[in-house]
């Protein structure tokens, strides 16, 4: 018995070792791993902890400490397999770093079970971001047509709604909105419009298209300035039930908005990235106004928004990455620059956009061309500021446009709908404003009118809006493209004594000079440019800090449409300085309307000359192009003029001022190069300085001159001579 017992017991013993937790065994993970797409996200693991995330061969790529949340974020990690993260001492089971060409399957989006109200919607990576559902009946009345808004404001919130959204819903189509992962309720950890948000955006619209209550099994997208810009980076990804898309007051590029001309747009662009900052802050420790209604819901018992705060702290400085992008960085700047992908895009487009946007500018306007001509599409560009692009004078044709691209049915709006639309805008804008008559009842079928509307130019041209006391335009133009097609470069030459003139200089020596001092003009030419009326205090341009130049009376109406260009011959006792030029209509009543500016700094004068064309200099911005002002010679600059279309009546003159950055937009201003600087424009025969404006042939200007100050983004004032200081160098 003592013989059998002995070795029984001893295989009991080592089996009990072996199965027993042991003093020496790895200890389980407590901490939670979430692989996504080039990410690994770590959450619980306690503040301060060491976490290494290692790749499947073993090797460290990456080393950091838990924030106060216990939770990082490994950015920027190659798709892979067997990738291991281990949390002080501890060791996490493998996971697999997704690629952007990973295609979820369908499963992940007809398994989501998404109803009327606030709740959650799951992306590929399990991040849940929140959305907010308004379906205009009960879901057994549906379908419905579908629209969703998508951006890091707070589309989600249940207890508010977006301009578009609220729009759209008055019109009969559900809504859903969905806040960008990182914001409001919504879980992950925000950046600057990562390639992840737009696969999010991907994930939302096939989830949100594969629920009963869609419509057609498509859904559209809506949204002005944030949450239009979304749109150009999500229809991007060809969400394959993706019906349309209507971005509204957007950008072209990142670049062309932080950083005009090179110098740092330390007005809008700053103030917006600081907001965003503050919305991408856990809502329980306080953030901007757009998620305090995400802390109201934590603290009504919302779990699941509290626990999506956890890896809030892992939103990037936006300010700091900003400051670090002065210049542009190859294809990491062309990835946040839609110009460059548009082309890409293969649903419906419907865009809008104004010349003096005061927030997101009228760059965008230089890629309409770059959209594929294979896809419907409808552009509407005009005078006004920001929110003009879904006002009176756009709203008609935003809704014929989601009718047949998402609703699928012929243009109409409700007789009860179009007498509240009259009342809202009227009531908004100071003055009787309705929808327009609908246009396509007559057709005898929906194939027909569709057939009808894709046969319509692609852009129309407003002129003149606001002229009438409504924010409506006085005429306009369609086209098949912007710049419109028989536009031409038209060549003035800054000439003596402040003339702008066809004729190319004769002299040899001939030059102007002015004292560069940013700080003889204010920053802004409003303090309140983001209302739907502002009241401009735009100022005279002091005498001797800056050059004026202006044509003869104009003998015919001229319109000028498109880019331009200010040709500089600079020289400046600075080896860097900072130049605006604005053009401006000098009035026959002796009043000046504003028309449009452009920017550039002297070091990033380098072109790319392949870009290039006479009425649109492109620069390159990179550092390594970087170069002083030679010392003692004038150089050839050539600044930019932002996209615009005006009408100039005849007995009018055409203006240029050269100056300084400052006091001729709203809300842009600028951390220009310091003053004070003698600066000298050459305008010789050898060195003409001149301005190449696009004009427009063909158009007839059937209204006249509207009265001063009643344009929409266009103040208006005094006219006032600025008297050039010649010299001859």
């Amino acid at each position: 018995m003592f013989r059998r017992w002995v070795p029984v017991t001893l295989v009991a013993l080592l089996v009990a070792a072996v199965l027993a937790p042991s003093a020496h065994a790895a200890p389980a993970a407590t901490f939670v791993v979430q692989p996504s797409v080039n990410q690994v996200a770590v959450t619980g693991a306690g503040s301060g902890t060491a976490i290494v995330l290692r790749n499947g061969a073993g090797t460290t790529i990456g080393r950091q400490l838990a924030d106060a949340a216990g939770s990082t974020l490994f950015r920027a990690v190659k798709q892979g397999h067997g990738y291991v993260v281990n949390a002080g001492g501890v060791a996490a089971k493998p996971v697999t770093v997704m690629s952007p060409n990973d295609t979820p399957p369908e499963s992940l989006y007809s398994g989501q079970h998404l109803q009327p109200g606030f709740g959650y919607l799951k992306t590929r990576d399990g991040t849940l971001l929140s959305i907010n559902v308004q379906l205009p009946g009960p879901v057994e009345q549906g379908p419905y047509p579908t629209v969703v808004e998508y951006s890091g404001y707070d589309p989600s919130n249940p207890t508010s709604r977006q301009p578009a959204s609220g729009i759209a819903q008055l019109l009969g189509f559900a809504t859903v909105g969905v806040n960008l992962r990182g914001t409001g309720c919504s879980g992950g950890a925000w950046d600057y419009f990562e390639a992840l948000q737009s696969l999010d955006g991907y994930d939302a619209i096939e989830a949100i298209a594969a629920q009963p209550w869609v419509a057609n099994g498509k859904v559209g997208m809506v949204g002005i300035s944030f949450p239009g810009i979304t749109q150009l980076f999500v229809a991007r990804t060809r969400p394959p039930h993706l019906a349309a898309i209507t971005p509204l007051s957007v950008f072209d590029d990142t670049y062309a908005t932080l950083y005009p001309g090179g110098i740092f747009n330390n007005g809008f662009a700053l103030g917006w990235a600081k907001e965003r900052q503050a919305d991408a802050k856990p809502a329980t420790v306080g953030g901007g106004d757009h998620v305090k209604w995400a802390a109201e819901r934590i603290a009504a018992g919302d779990t699941t928004c509290q626990a999506n705060q956890a890896l809030r702290l892992q939103a990037p400085d936006v300010t700091q990455r900003i400051r670090a992008n002065a210049f542009r960085h190859g294809a990491a700047s062309d990835a946040i620059a839609p110009a460059t992908f548009v082309h890409t895009i293969n649903v419906p487009v419907f865009i809008a956009g104004a010349w003096q946007d005061q927030e997101t500018g009228s760059h965008f306007a230089t890629m309409l061309g770059n959209f594929s001509p294979d896809i419907p599409m409808k552009a509407t560009v005009m005078n006004g500021i920001h929110q003009d692009s879904i006002g009176p004078a756009v709203l008609s044709q935003w809704i014929e446009f989601l009718d047949f691209y998402v609703a699928r049915k012929i243009p109409t709006v409700p007789a009860a709908t179009r007498a509240l639309a009259a009342v809202l805008l009227s009531r908004a804008y100071g003055a009787n404003v309705a929808l327009a008559p609908d246009r396509f009842t007559g057709q005898p079928d929906y194939a027909s009118a569709l057939h009808a509307y894709e046969a319509e130019p692609r852009v129309r041209v407003l002129f003149d809006v606001g002229a009438a006391g409504a924010p409506l335009p006085a005429f306009s133009v369609t086209s098949s493209a912007f710049p419109l097609p028989h536009t031409t470069a038209t060549t003035y030459y800054l000439g003596r004594d402040g003339k702008l003139t066809t004729a190319r200089p004769t002299s040899a020596t001939a030059a102007d000079t002015y004292v560069y001092d940013p700080s003889a003009f204010p920053a802004t030419s409003t303090a309140d440019g983001n209302q739907l009326s502002p009241s401009y205090t735009w100022k005279a341009v002091p005498a001797g800090k800056a050059l004026g130049y202006v044509t003869d009376p104009l003998t015919a109406d001229t319109v000028l449409a498109g880019m331009g260009s200010v040709d500089l011959w600079l020289q400046s006792t600075a080896r860097d300085v900072d130049v605006e030029v604005t053009i401006s209509e000098v009035r026959p009543d002796g009043q000046e309307t504003y028309v449009q500016s452009g920017w550039l700094r002297a070091s990033q004068r380098a072109l790319d000359r392949r870009a290039s064309t006479a009425l649109l200099p492109v620069q390159t911005h990179t550092r390594a192009d970087v170069a002083p002002l030679p010392k003692g010679r004038p150089t050839l600059m050539r600044v930019p003029i932002y996209p615009f279309a005006h009408a100039f009546r005849a007995g009018s003159r055409i203006r240029v001022v050269v100056q300084p950055p400052g006091g001729n937009r709203p809300s842009w201003a600028f951390a220009t190069r310091p003053g004070p600087a003698d600066v000298t424009v050459a305008r010789s025969s050898v060195r003409p300085s001149r301005v190449v404006l696009p004009l427009a042939a063909g158009v007839d200007v059937s209204t006249p001159l509207p009265a001063c100050g009643t344009l929409r983004g266009q103040p208006c004032r005094a006219y006032q001579v600025l008297p050039n200081h010649e010299v001859s160098p």
